[in-house]
């Protein structure tokens, strides 16, 4: 990212989360576990998204929710992340969620319980509303990611999405469900679903045909993750497809939130298609070899990185 551009890249996170990661040497149901390790980092797929952004030498901001005695240490864990990532939460009342990820070392099997956040007030949500448009001013693209909160309205992405456009600001849009369905038709210029989300979404379990079919929904441009298969983009330059060279085992937690960044980094330097796709394959293989979301694994990602198979496949 050029050093004279002032611009950062926003990252909106409604529900975030106190992230811990318990690791045991084999997770077994019904039976006491000694645990061998155990992290706590802030969360939410938004300041995953901002974090490995920060790792790859970009200036991020995170907006959102935080709240009570979690939400608090929170803040404390985020401000320990250095300048690569500032925060403009919103305080709340309401106490920000925890979510327990349980990683089985043995097969690197995750066990994810996440937590309900805290109800949103209707001030609290005017209040986000007014940092917002005022954060705008500076971001180079917002990126909208995750649940949200009680309280908030189900509409907010598309919202959100409007008044980055209406701004100028390039969005992306990574969620599931009612909030998935409805930002889409707000246009945003990316939108990452993984493929059990695209298949809710249109109906259609083949991805290239319920990709084509989210563009029709609304969306500029669909990043769709395919798992250890890599990634899908149909966008109105082309379609296509990435794969990376070899499987890699390890707590899968964060790689899409991976994908995105890589995805976010790639839309701010300019990148053809491919190159974005080669980078977010990447990043995300490298994710599944580092212990918590978030975070990735140097080494993997720059020997995978130029291995990423791109190939283009017919037009959109």
């Amino acid at each position: 990212m050029d050093e004279g551009d002032a611009r950062v890249i926003l990252t909106v996170t409604l529900n975030t989360a106190l992230d811990i990661t318990y690791q045991v040497p084999r997770l077994r149901a019904h039976t006491t576990h000694r645990v061998t390790e155990v992290t706590e980092r802030p969360g939410g797929k938004g300041l995953n998204v901002a974090r490995v952004l920060a790792a790859l030498g970009h200036r991020t901001v995170v907006t959102g929710f935080a709240g009570g005695v979690t939400g608090t240490v929170l803040r404390e864990r985020l401000a320990e992340l250095g300048g690569g990532v500032m925060d403009a939460l919103v305080p709340i009342a309401g106490t920000t969620r925890r979510t327990v990820g349980v990683v089985d070392t043995g097969s690197g099997d995750s066990t994810q319980l996440n937590e309900p956040g805290p109800i949103v007030t209707t001030p609290e949500w005017s209040a986000f509303l007014g940092s917002y448009a005022e954060l705008l001013r500076e971001a180079s693209v917002v990126a909208l990611c995750g649940s949200l909160p009680p309280g908030v309205p189900v509409g907010t992405y598309a919202r959100l999405i409007r008044e980055a456009s209406a701004a100028g600001v390039p969005t992306l849009l990574d969620t599931s469900g009612e909030p998935l369905r409805r930002g889409i038709a707000a246009r945003p210029d990316i939108v990452k679903p993984n493929a059990d989300e695209l298949a809710g979404l249109t109906g259609s379990t083949e991805p290239l045909r319920a990709a084509r079919d989210a563009r029709r929904r609304g969306a500029r441009a669909v990043a769709a993750s395919l798992g250890a298969d890599g990634m899908l983009a149909v966008t109105p330059e082309g379609t296509w497809r990435a794969a990376p060279p070899r499987r890699l085992v390890g707590n899968p937690t964060g790689a899409g939130d991976s994908a995105v960044a890589g995805l976010l980094s790639g839309l701010v330097e300019g990148a053809p298609w491919p190159d974005r796709l080669a980078r977010a394959v990447a990043l995300s293989a490298a994710a599944v070899r580092a212990p918590v979301a978030g975070e990735f694994d140097r080494a993997t990602y720059e020997e995978l990185l130029g291995r990423v198979e791109v190939t283009e496949g017919p037009a959109a």
